[in-house]
């Protein structure tokens, strides 16, 4: 899975990790991976956004997700911030999210 990132999309490949742009919500009633917004994808967490807590147990969350160890999930900046940017080194499985928008993205180069 190699693709380029497009102007439209919160996300891309570098290789065989994926990187994408992040929109938090810390205090949220449930852990959820939302609908993108413009170039960044919303992720509810319910930790409190004190001292980067909110940002840790967002990584934690989304190692369950990707199926990846936490060691493997980058916060590239925004770990203090509702804006992020993460890098995932080898996700074993994809939301439908990123799947969808990979599928589009390919039809589109056709």
């Amino acid at each position: 899975m190699n693709f380029k990132k497009q102007s439209d999309s919160f996300f891309y490949w570098d290789g065989d990790v994926l990187v994408f742009n992040v929109l938090g919500t810390p205090s949220a009633k449930k852990d959820a991976i939302g609908k993108v917004k413009g170039d960044q994808l919303k992720i509810s967490v319910t930790a409190a956004p004190i001292r980067g807590r909110a940002t840790d147990h967002m990584v934690k969350f989304l190692s369950k997700i990707f199926e990846v160890p936490t060691s493997h999930i980058e916060v590239v900046f925004g770990r203090m911030n509702v804006n992020k940017q993460l890098r995932i080194k080898s996700p074993k499985k994809l939301p439908d999210i990123f799947l969808e928008k990979q599928q589009l993205s390919l039809l589109l180069d056709e």
